[in-house]
């Protein structure tokens, strides 16, 4: 397994924070490796809203559906994507500042499935390289400099 944890101080309300990460077809604007990011469904986001997402990842294009799996205004987001290789678990949470802004915290899990947990190392190493340039696009997306 594979973990990433960051922390981002917006100057964004929690309401608006929330807002702009719920709709995870977002990620195509702040984060480097998503390809592709589209809306799975219609309707207002909720539990079970899906998103398809395409990452580039090791030089492969790997298409992952994101669920809402928990969802409470304004304050968390609970991701969860899986496929043949691999589950993913996102979770966002949003802490109001006293400025008005929010606080975002945004961890990630990545568990290889089957036989391919043996490069659950390599995988490490790489994760937070690709964490790192995904927290400065959401740092940037959501004004914090």
């Amino acid at each position: 397994m594979a973990r990433y944890v960051t922390t981002i101080d917006s100057p964004r309300s929690p309401e608006d924070s929330f807002a702009e990460l719920s709709d995870f077809s977002s990620a195509e604007r702040w984060d480097p490796g998503v390809v592709r990011a589209s809306r799975a469904d219609d309707g207002p986001i909720a539990v079970g809203s899906r998103f398809d997402l395409v990452a580039a990842f090791l030089g492969r294009e790997v298409p992952l559906t994101y669920e809402i799996v928990e969802l409470e205004a304004p304050r968390l987001i609970l991701l969860r994507a899986e496929n043949a290789t691999v589950v993913s678990l996102d979770r966002i949470t949003i802490e109001p500042r006293d400025n008005g802004g929010s606080r975002v915290i945004y961890d990630a899990d990545l568990t290889l499935k089957g036989p391919l947990r043996v490069f659950d190392l390599g995988l490490r190493a790489v994760f937070g390289r690709i964490g790192d340039r995904a927290a400065a696009g959401l740092r940037a997306h959501l004004g914090a400099g």
